[in-house]
């Protein structure tokens, strides 16, 4: 199991969910990605772009100052 880290602050969206979904693609099941942002939108496009994969998600730290994401690549096609 790998565990990388994706530093998206100061993008906004739609920037976090696209580099997010690019940063998924070569990760094998099981694998981690630790997504941080810090556009508030990311609280709805993040969980919408891993439903729609198949992925698991959950926010690990939210405050004023960024949204920490920890995503797990499932075995979903």
């Amino acid at each position: 199991m790998t565990r990388m880290t994706l530093d998206l602050t100061g993008l906004k969206c739609p920037l976090p969910a696209l580099k997010t979904r690019k940063a998924l693609k070569p990760l094998q099941p099981g694998d981690q990605l630790e997504v941080h942002c810090t556009d508030p939108l990311s609280v709805i496009d993040i969980p919408n772009l891993i439903r729609e994969t198949g992925d698991k998600v959950e926010i690990t730290e939210r405050n004023e100052a960024r949204i920490v994401f920890l995503v797990e690549k499932s075995d979903a096609p």
